[in-house]
């Protein structure tokens, strides 16, 4: 069952391009730089997958977009890392940033000093270390091979995961004419509202003197 134009009310306009450019870029800011810290990554993709589940193409779609949107996760890993790597064994954290300080970018090191690989696998599903991981790992000089078979298997399994729950959970909604109209508004709301906090306070954050923090 796929759900009518009329069924969807303002989310008919949202087409899958938009929803592509949206999750791509989410995903890979999410993974490459600070500012992902501050971004509702895991409530784009399950709200993205809600979305396709509306779309006559949906299942293509949502698919061909987990995969997209693990390349994406992959490569804002890389970038991370990289980031990291080039700044030495130190990192410019702020002081009493509220995710971007010394305390969590200890508590990352020691995590990675602990657990190395899985540390690095189980990292994807932790939001604000999913952000912080790649730099600590760039700047500890992690194996970069290892690095990258542990980021990259755990975002295969988390970008497509919270897509397909999402979609599939649409499916379900469907069955119920007002429902699916009335949970997108609500997480498509608190998703633009999230964002919009979330650059905000990404810009407190970066006003906030900085730091320094030596990565063991």
């Amino acid at each position: 069952m796929t759900l009518a134009a009329s069924d969807l009310g303002p989310f008919e306009t949202v087409g899958p391009v938009v929803v592509w450019i949206l999750v791509l870029t989410f995903v890979f800011l999410e993974c490459a730089f600070i500012i992902g810290l501050f971004l509702p990554g895991d409530s784009m993709l399950l709200t993205a997958g809600m979305v396709l589940a509306g779309h006559s193409a949906g299942v293509m779609h949502v698919w061909t977009l987990s995969a997209g949107a693990a390349a994406a996760a992959i490569a804002g890993n890389q970038v991370g890392y990289v980031i990291g790597h080039r700044s030495g064994h130190h990192l410019a954290a702020r002081r009493d940033g509220r995710y971007f300080n010394t305390a969590n970018l200890h508590k990352v090191n020691a995590l990675l000093d602990r657990h190395g690989f899985w540390s690095v696998l189980i990292a994807r599903w932790i939001p604000w270390v999913r952000t912080l991981c790649p730099l600590v790992a760039g700047a500890a000089r992690m194996n970069h091979r290892r690095y990258t078979v542990a980021s990259s298997l755990g975002a295969l399994a988390w970008a497509p995961v919270l897509l397909l729950l999402g979609f599939y959970a649409g499916e379900f909604l469907e069955r119920v004419p007002w429902l699916m109209p009335a949970v997108l508004g609500v997480m498509v709301t608190a998703l633009v509202v999230g964002t919009i906090l979330g650059v905000r306070q990404y810009r407190q954050e970066l006003a906030k003197p900085t730091e320094d923090y030596e990565v063991e």
